[in-house]
């Protein structure tokens, strides 16, 4: 496992991102999800073969629970 870091643009307030953390959480390729609304910072831990695949599956998540939120790579 490796540990990914990626700002977080779009998140409105501290609930919002618990939220969008606890939809991330339940994504299988990924663990340690972690969403800092005052850092803008998302953080997880994944294999770096699924990276890809958890990339894309994270996306999903955030269009369908936050449209306005955007990721990358720090």
């Amino acid at each position: 496992m490796k540990d990914y870091k990626y700002k977080i643009e779009g998140l409105d307030c501290a609930n919002c991102a618990n939220e969008l953390e606890e939809s991330l959480r339940k994504i299988d390729l990924i663990e340690n999800v972690s969403i800092s609304f005052m850092m803008k910072r998302l953080t997880f831990s994944c294999n770096e073969d699924n990276l890809n695949n958890a990339l894309k599956q994270i996306k999903k998540v955030i269009r369908r629970e936050e449209p306005d939120v955007s990721i990358e790579e720090v």
